[in-house]
């Protein structure tokens, strides 16, 4: 059967085959789009605006978590940032890292990648063709690819057993600022990450923005009956010190070693990138 994508995301859906019908992206549990909007393990639909230029834990568990840059412009008339995911960096057993990010953009253009890659502080080269692929040679294996549909800004991440990811770099558009009133310029598309999580493993035990959700014994704080769901508070208790630390306050990474992981097990050199994506762990492409 053929499908055609709802009109409100004519560019990024999946068959939902419990349903068989398309649903957007963002509209399915685990993903994390837009402002940001997540979608929880429990169906919830709620918004995490966090702080811009802060790291926040999205999922901890004792073999697994990951971390999400957020990048942002203050809003003027309200007392927040507008947010937006910019980076993730994945961390799993046996100090393993995986990380995706989108490229400071000043002009989008779809035809010019803006994805940066890189697993255990090497960089990622993956060819612009559809279905590429790079896999590693790690236990637990690692695998990386291009979307089927397109060549650019848009990739898959596997880790074997535990989760796979999908992720697009998708640019605030002259329409999305005008109608939210975002205030972006010419300067800078924020161009961000929409995010698809699907896991395989998790514990009891997992927790996070977006873990926390997926736990039998959750229950959400939200108001459900408002028209937009906003997890509140300062979000301290999951703000990580850098993208690869593994130190907020609601941390349940172990690893491999037994002990839990406040990250200084993870080595990874201070760089500085014209793409402007400064910070540890973050890789430079020529």
């Amino acid at each position: 059967m053929q499908f055609t994508c709802p009109s409100a995301c004519p560019g990024s859906c999946q068959v939902d085959c419990t349903i068989c019908k398309p649903v957007c992206s963002c509209d399915r549990p685990g993903a994390v789009c837009q402002d940001p909007r997540f979608i929880g393990g429990d169906g919830t639909t709620f918004y995490f605006h966090g702080k811009k230029d802060t790291n926040f834990c999205l999922v901890s568990d004792p073999n697994l978590h990951i971390n999400a840059h957020f990048i942002g412009k203050r809003n003027q008339n309200m007392r927040r940032d507008f947010t937006w995911v910019q980076s993730i960096a994945i961390l799993f057993n046996n100090n393993h890292t995986l990380f995706v990010g989108a490229q400071k953009t000043a002009t989008w253009d779809d035809s010019n990648d803006r994805v940066d890659l890189s697993f255990n502080g090497q960089p990622i080269i993956l060819p612009e063709s559809e279905g590429a692929m790079w896999t590693s040679q790690t236990s637990p294996r690692v695998t990386v690819s291009r979307a089927e549909d397109s060549a650019t800004n848009s990739v898959v991440l596997e880790v074997e057993g535990k989760l796979k990811v999908n992720a697009k770099v998708v640019p605030i558009t002259e329409e999305d600022s005008r109608i939210h009133k975002y205030g972006v310029t010419e300067e800078d598309c924020f161009a961000h990450l929409d995010l698809g999580f699907k896991f395989l493993d998790l514990s009891s035990e997992v927790s996070g923005v977006l873990g926390q959700t997926y736990r039998d014994n959750y229950v959400s704080r939200l108001d459900i009956g408002a028209k937009m769901a906003v997890m509140g508070g300062s979000g301290a208790e999951f703000q990580s010190s850098t993208l690869f630390s593994t130190d907020c306050s609601v941390s349940r990474f172990v690893g491999n070693n037994g002990e839990e992981n406040n990250g200084e097990g993870f080595d990874f050199e201070g760089l500085s990138c014209q793409s402007g994506m400064d910070g540890e762990g973050v890789v430079c492409r020529r």
